[in-house]
């Protein structure tokens, strides 16, 4: 390679070092999905990687689940504020307030600084979801929770280990606080995962220099800011408007709490202002800040020309957020805040609406929103305690978008599709829990001339008795259904209902605990699908009776909502009555 004078910048080194520093991060993840042992990790994969320079800025992530990606910058600077000068090899933070940086009490942030001889160069990083962090309730989810102590324990940044030595009343400490033994074998996996970060890192410092690294580091920042100022002159200039619901508080039956974003594009430059959002609510429907610009961000790039942009710091720059303090997208401490990750759903939604009129074939109509539980109860054959976040039947449909359909069983829209679902038989193997039914649910999808992703229907039964379900989520409710965009449909509700073994049926709310749940329930659940794009009757005539064979539309909607006689029988197109149905309905 050649360079430019002895300072100068050599652009094919530069790419080569933003590559190197994202196999890191991928390095990280495998230490992640070979080590952890919670399925909540290991095989959903609700974690994020990343290293960050000596400021707290990202270099590089791995992002398997984005909005826990985006929200790791602002805990690193915090902990660089926090610990100053006393920071040493071998230390290993563990961080999980929202209140200094972080974004939600469940996702734990394991973080360890890397020194090049005696300089400070920067931080490895994994934040994980745990399957319990204390609180009032097994799992973190707390409907009930009014205040962060309700919700978990809160850890501002503290030593694990300090100068490689283990700090073992502090390691008591938090692992006192917190029910399952897993998390410990977790903590010590999302651990390998950031001495894996720090062993590559230096070998890549060691290989260019520091001097000619770090030149080339600030280079890649640089030329990734002009990427994506570029990026933003795409988008035409103006003041644009949008807005979303979510329904129930967890407290107030019938709740809703509106998200407004005024989106103003000057030049290369973008802010996103939601004054005129909903005040805090009084339980744990609300975002910190960081899951906030978590999902702001993660939706705009989704609206991008070029998803090959590196995610490093530089993404940031052209980007201003106004979050008003004492609203449900920034709370004032110390308002309870775990649902905050998965209003990302409405917030998303939001900005959609806003850019629908600027960018029309990028946007997507909305996701479903998440709906999920926790089961929580006693495994009698392994004699311990059990938690399990249902993935398989939480992940209803993506939105559709100009020439494509939404993904279908894709989950909520701040996993993007790193959230996968659990194996059946690991699944039934690890807890006792039973699956029973699990396939898309026909109908699910909101109509459009792309459609939405389709969503699914579950049942599940527990082996057990003296279960436990925590349930969080929206989308239960009338006019809570993913939104269809420019003519396209709505998505199906959610639904969730327990059905006891006497003939007995509940049906949860969207934010409730369920105890003393026996032996031989079934747990059924509908994840809807996502809002469809475009008039349903501009969608192909054959394209739509062939997903009527499959049984993805039935025959009834395909005539209602596309305008398609099907025979309901042998699923043939009936061309000429498709033709008269369209041509009366225009």
């Amino acid at each position: 390679m050649t360079e430019s004078g002895k300072h100068g910048i050599d652009p094919i080194l530069v790419t080569v070092i933003q590559r190197r520093l994202k196999a890191i991060t991928e390095e990280m993840g495998l230490v992640m999905l070979r080590t952890a042992r919670s399925p909540i990790l290991s095989e959903a994969r609700d974690f994020v990687t990343g290293l960050y320079d000596a400021e707290g800025n990202m270099m590089e992530q791995t992002a398997y689940i984005p909005i826990l990606a985006f929200a790791v910058p602002e805990s690193i600077k915090h902990i660089v504020a926090y610990f100053k000068d006393k920071l040493y090899p071998g230390d290993v933070i563990i961080h999980n307030d929202p209140f200094t940086g972080g974004n939600q009490a469940a996702d734990v942030k394991i973080v360890r600084p890397i020194f090049f001889g005696e300089r400070l160069v920067g931080f490895a990083a994994i934040n994980g979801h745990q399957a319990d962090v204390g609180g009032a309730v097994a799992g973190a989810y707390n409907p009930g929770a009014t205040e962060i102590w309700q919700e978990a324990l809160r850890i501002t940044p503290v030593k694990l280990y300090e100068k490689g030595e283990k700090r073992q009343d502090v390691w008591d400490l938090v692992f006192g606080n917190i029910r399952f033994p897993i998390v410990q074998e977790d903590i010590q996996a999302a651990m390998g995962g950031c001495a894996v970060g720090d062993r590559e890192l230096v070998r890549l410092i060691e290989r260019h220099g520091w001097d000619r690294f770090d030149a080339h580091l600030q280079h890649l920042y640089d030329a990734t800011e002009q990427q994506m100022r570029a990026e933003i002159r795409d988008i035409p200039d103006g003041v644009y408007h949008g807005k979303s619901t979510a329904h129930y508080d967890g407290f107030t039956p019938g709740s809703t709490m509106d998200f407004c974003v005024k989106v103003t594009v000057r030049g290369d430059n973008i802010d996103f202002d939601f004054t005129g959002s909903a005040p805090q609510t009084p339980g744990y429907v609300n975002a910190p800040p960081a899951s906030t610009i978590s999902a702001i961000t993660l939706t705009l790039l989704m609206c991008l020309k070029d998803p090959s942009i590196p995610q490093n710091v530089g993404v940031m720059r052209p980007l201003t957020f106004n979050l008003p303090e004492g609203s449900i997208v920034n709370p004032r401490f110390p308002a309870a805040s775990t649902f905050g990750n998965h209003l990302s759903d409405q917030i998303s939604a939001a900005i959609f609406d806003a850019l629908a009129a600027a960018l029309p074939q990028r946007v997507t109509a909305a996701w479903n929103p998440l709906f999920a539980i926790a089961a929580v109860g006693f495994n009698a054959r392994t004699k311990q305690p059990f938690v399990d976040i249902l993935f398989n039947g939480l992940k209803g449909g993506g939105g559709g978008t100009a020439g494509a359909d939404g993904y279908d069983h894709i989950g909520l829209i701040a996993c993007g599709g790193g959230l996968l679902a659990q194996d059946p038989e690991m699944f039934e193997m690890k807890d006792p829990l039973y699956l029973r039914r699990f396939e898309f649910k026909t109908d699910s999808a909101g109509a459009g001339q792309w459609r939405g992703g389709l969503g699914v229907e579950m049942e599940m039964e527990f082996l057990g008795n003296d279960n436990m379900v925590s349930a969080f989520g929206d989308g239960i409710d009338p006019g809570s259904e993913a939104k269809g965009i420019l003519g396209g449909g709505h998505g199906m509700l959610n639904h969730g209902e327990l059905m006891y073994p006497d003939g007995t049926r509940y049906t949860c709310k969207s934010k409730e605990v369920v105890p003393g749940i026996p032996k031989g329930t079934i747990w059924r659940q509908v994840a809807g699908g996502g809002g469809g794009y475009g008039d349903p009757r501009r969608r192909p005539a054959e394209q739509v009776a062939r997903e009527v064979r499959y049984g993805y539309v039935s025959a009834i909607a395909a005539r209602e909502q596309y305008g398609v006689v099907v025979d309901p029988v042998t699923g043939v197109l009936d061309a000429s009555g498709t033709a008269a149905l369209r041509g009366e309905v225009r």
